[in-house]
C-alpha cells in the first residue's frame, strides 16, 4: 500500500482542518449578517459585484460554485431589491448583476461588522504566520485550478 509523503499528510489534514473551518465560517457569517436578511452565500455574491456589475457565470467560476446556485442567489438578492439586473453588452443573454442603492449600502454595513468581527477573531494571531498561511492557502487553490481535474485513484 502506498504511503503519503509528509508533504502530502500534512496537505490532507490541511485539506480537513479547511473543510472544518468553512464550516464555521460560513455559520458566524450567517449570524453575522442574519438579521440583515442575508446569508453567507447572499453576502459573498454582492461583495463580488462591490467593484463591478458581472454575470452570474462569472461570478461562479470567481467563487468556484455551480453558475445555478448563484443564479438562485442572486434571484432571491434581486427579490429583496439588493441587486438587479443590467443589459450586459458582451452578452444579449447574460445579464450584469449590479448592486442596488439598497444592496450597497447593506454591504457597507456587513462590511463594518467584517472588519469589527475579524479584529476581534485575530487578536492576538501572529501577522507573519497568518501571511504565510494565506500563502499557503493561494497555492493550493492555484495548483488546483491549473490542474482542473479530479482526484485520480
Amino acid at each position: 500500500m502506498r504511503k503519503h509523503s509528509e508533504e502530502a499528510a500534512l496537505v490532507t489534514e490541511l485539506i480537513l482542518e479547511t473543510f472544518r473551518l468553512n464550516g464555521r465560517l460560513l455559520a458566524a457569517g450567517d449570524r453575522l449578517t442574519r438579521d440583515l436578511g442575508l446569508s453567507s452565500a447572499r453576502w459573498q455574491v454582492l461583495g463580488a459585484i462591490e467593484d463591478s456589475p458581472l454575470p452570474v457565470a462569472q461570478i461562479a467560476r470567481n467563487m468556484g460554485l455551480t453558475r445555478q446556485a448563484v443564479q438562485r442567489v442572486t434571484n432571491d438578492l434581486a427579490d429583496a431589491c439588493l441587486v438587479t439586473f443590467a443589459a450586459n453588452p458582451d452578452h444579449r443573454r447574460a445579464k450584469l448583476v449590479k448592486l442596488t442603492a439598497s444592496g450597497r449600502k447593506t454591504l457597507e454595513e456587513v462590511w463594518r461588522r467584517q472588519i469589527d468581527w475579524s479584529n476581534r477573531l485575530s487578536a492576538g494571531l501572529d501577522a507573519a504566520e497568518l501571511d504565510k498561511a494565506l500563502t499557503t492557502a493561494r497555492a493550493l487553490r492555484q495548483r488546483l485550478e491549473a490542474d482542473g481535474q479530479e482526484p485520480t485513484e
